[in-house]
């Protein structure tokens, strides 16, 4: 029998109303709603059901929403009875697949990522940095090209590694204008400006790394009792020391998301279940290895859908 591995979205998934069928339907879900309020002293539950794309999209909404509704739609695989043998999560996604492996608990967990998200709008002033994607550029040429801009004096670098051919540049404005334009005259097909609100997985996140230190020593972390695949190291971790050290640096460094996909089926996974909305990381999953199985659980009824394939292949 093959493993299982529960994946996580990150930020860019969110969209409004994301969520609702759960918690109409499982008091269960919907309790995670109402604990998310109760931690940040705030109605997340009405930007996330019914505000505005652009109030949800704001990176000190979108992340804690992004986790409450992950771990809300996660409550119907455990009342199921499916338990992962790996969990991960792209960037954002991390938190969730640490509350998903046991070493943190949701309510540390959303207050956490919400004042991740402020810490990260705050330490680069609007406009000053950006990330943009560069697709069909082998990494160690774009790596080459993003040190020699940044030696240069401005700064760039390798943000996510998403899959063969789709790395994501993060930096000042004018290192990943620079970096693109170099990619391009390199053999890169396209290179795509992101929509985001500050260059996140890059050296400028320093101060935002860290002022978040402290708020990793206020909550508890505890090892994991199902390992994760770290962002930083696409290696399994579960102490909780090196899990903290991992999620300061996760911060600044890039996310590594194809080589996790790569370990974890090394290590045997051949089905991969998306938690959460859009299908973002399924996608990536295909492009990265075609032979797997991937099901995305985004309301009630898909993964009422995943159970039934899962529970069929005699799980």
């Amino acid at each position: 029998m093959g493993k299982i591995a529960f994946v996580f979205p990150g930020q860019g998934s969110q969209k409004v109303g994301m969520g609702l069928d759960a918690a109409d339907e499982s008091a269960k879900s919907k309790e995670i709603f109402e604990i998310a309020d109760e931690r940040l002293g705030r109605e997340l539950s009405s930007i996330i059901f019914s505000g505005s794309q652009d109030l949800l999209t704001k990176t000190v909404n979108a992340q804690p929403a992004l986790l409450t509704t992950s771990i809300a739609l996660l409550e119907y695989l455990k009342e199921a009875g499916i338990t992962p043998d790996y969990t991960a999560g792209h960037s954002l996604g991390e938190y969730t697949a640490l509350v998903a492996s046991g070493a943190i608990d949701f309510t540390d967990a959303v207050y956490a990522v919400a004042k991740r998200g402020e810490f990260m709008e705050e330490a680069v002033p609007n406009g000053e940095g950006t990330m943009a994607a560069v697709l069909g550029l082998d990494r160690n040429v774009l790596k080459e090209i993003t040190d020699s801009v940044t030696k240069d004096g401005n700064s760039v670098q390798l943000a996510n590694l998403n899959c063969p051919g789709q790395i994501v540049i993060s930096g000042t404005v004018a290192g990943v204008e620079k970096a693109g334009k170099l990619a391009k005259e390199n053999g890169a097909k396209r290179v795509l400006p992101l929509s985001v609100s500050g260059p996140f997985h890059s050296e400028l996140m320093k101060p935002a790394a860290e002022k978040f230190t402290s708020i990793l020593n206020e909550i508890t972390i505890k090892d994991a009792s199902i390992p994760v695949i770290a962002n930083v190291t696409a290696s399994p971790i579960n102490k909780k020391n090196d899990i903290k050290i991992k999620l300061i640096e996760q911060l600044y460094s890039p996310v590594l998301w194809e080589d996790s996909v790569e370990k974890m089926i090394e290590l045997g996974v051949d089905t991969f279940i998306e938690i959460g909305p859009g299908k973002v990381l399924s996608g990536l999953i295909k492009k990265i290895n075609k032979n797997v199985r991937i099901f995305s659980v985004q309301d009630p009824e898909s993964c009422r859908a995943a159970l039934d394939a899962i529970g069929g292949a005699g799980e």
